[in-house]
């Protein structure tokens, strides 16, 4: 509220610093210190991002994403209660649990929602519990954007009731979380303190009131530019969902300034490269042939579970108690759109898989870039499917006769550079035959002399 000569205060009556008056950098400076003083965070950057999450929380009715925290360790005593702790002291409107229903949670929303701070978070989500909490991790997912509703039929009104389900969330437990949720999560994987690493001791009577303070200067001055926050489009060094989930951070960054920016852009590169791996069993079969197929441009299928089975520590070799078949192969692939196809090798004609019958694709959509054969494939690692799945936005369509059919190595199209004549003025020679004029891959064929495989129409 606001009192005589435009002073602000508090529920309680106690003035409050107007948000304009209020430095942003020494805020979060502040916010970083008091953090480091009570816990251990595995990097810089991820103290850096927890800061900068939980500042951004302020302004959640500027943002179009509100992304989840994920605060995740392989044992207890990790320190995760205990950030917990610090964050729901200055955070916005902290809502602790560690437990709710899905009614209590969409009821609990308003159009300032609070900041939902959900503790052993591993017994609602763990591999036991999981299948019994599927509409509350459907309504987490769906609270990280604006405009997704939770519906449900209201039998007194007999109508359906709109309930809002945007708001920032913080998951804190012992191994990971599904995957959709980490999706939308800054990921900060806790670890336990080593000999000689030292925090002080949270008191909530003697910490809490000191911390909540912070937290209320915080809100002044994130309130104080939400006209500005909301129209913010800070450049990202990161795509897609990523993008989506580390803007509200950046703006928060960009609105301090000093070197948060800098400091927001090394955090959002290091945590999304620490969690930019996809761990399906689908993705790890797709580099695992990408590793079998090295420069091939078909195998057989007996030669493709051969070499997968051969592979140490892959689980080919007992996939379910029984070594991989054909046909779980084939399961694999499809949700990615790789089939099998008729391959002739050294005049064997058999069932196998051809690099640029869907396999090329996947390897570029699905794998973080790597060298196949002499070249390097240049991609964004993004995960989007699961193992059984629907591939979104991955079929393939068939080229015009006129153009270049599909690539037959890993590395993306490049424009055509005129042929280099040698010093001798000769036709440079074939990569893999050494005649003139036959370069191999040429509009897809391969070298009229070189023994490779072919498809049988």
């Amino acid at each position: 509220m606001t009192g005589f000569y435009g002073t602000d205060y508090d529920d309680d009556g106690k003035p409050v610093a107007r948000g304009e008056d209020l430095d942003g950098a020494a805020l979060l400076d502040e916010l970083h210190a008091a953090l480091s003083r009570y816990v251990i965070l595995p990097s810089p950057e991820a103290a850096d991002a927890v800061v900068l999450w939980t500042a951004a929380s302020h302004g959640v009715q500027a943002w179009h994403c509100a992304p989840r925290l994920d605060v995740t360790s392989p044992v207890k005593r990790c320190g995760k209660s205990r950030l917990l702790d610090v964050i729901m002291a200055t955070c916005h409107d902290a809502l602790l649990t560690v437990n709710i229903s899905p009614a209590a949670l969409v009821r609990s929303i308003t159009d300032d929602p609070p900041t939902l701070l959900i503790d052993e978070a591993d017994t609602i989500f763990g591999p036991k519990a999981a299948d019994s909490h599927e509409d509350l991790r459907g309504i987490i997912n769906a609270g990280h954007s604006k405009n997704r509703p939770y519906i449900r039929w209201d039998m007194l009104g007999r109508k359906p009731e709109h309930c809002p389900t945007f708001a920032f969330a913080a998951l804190a437990g012992i191994g990971s979380l599904p995957d959709t949720i980490t999706d939308r999560a800054v990921v900060v994987k806790m670890r336990r303190r080593a000999p000689g690493e030292a925090v002080a001791r949270w008191r909530d009577r003697r910490d809490g009131e000191p911390m909540k303070d912070l937290g209320k200067r915080l809100c002044a001055w994130v309130r104080a530019h939400l006209g500005e926050l909301s129209t913010a489009e800070p450049d990202m060094p990161v795509e897609d969902r990523a993008a989506d989930t580390w803007e509200p951070l950046f703006a928060i960054a960009d609105l301090a300034g000093a070197d948060w920016p800098k400091r927001a852009s090394a955090a959002a590169l290091a945590l999304t490269a620490d969690d930019d791996t996809d761990t399906s069993l689908g993705a790890r079969l797709l580099a695992d042939l990408r590793d079998v197929f090295g420069d091939a441009d078909a195998l057989h299928g007996e030669t493709i579970l051969g070499r997968l089975r051969d592979i140490p520590e892959a689980p080919w070799a007992d996939y379910f108690g029984r070594p991989l078949s054909a046909r779980d192969l084939a399961k694999l692939l499809g949700p990615y759109e790789v089939t099998s196809v008729d391959v002739k090798i050294d005049g064997v004609n058999r069932k196998g898989y051809r690099r640029d019958r869907g396999l090329h694709d996947a390897w570029r959509r699905y794998l973080a870039s790597a060298h196949e054969g002499s070249a390097t494939c240049a991609t964004n690692a993004t995960s989007q499917v699961s193992d059984g799945g629907p591939v979104a936005g991955s079929g393939q369509q068939a080229l015009p006769a006129t153009g270049p059919t599909p690539l037959t190595s890993g590395v993306a199209e490049v424009a055509h550079v005129a042929d280099t004549p040698s010093a001798n003025g000769a036709e440079p020679p074939c990569d893999r035959c050494g005649e003139p004029h036959h370069r191999y891959g040429d509009r897809g064929r391969p070298c009229r002399t070189s023994p490779h495989a072919e498809v049988t129409r």
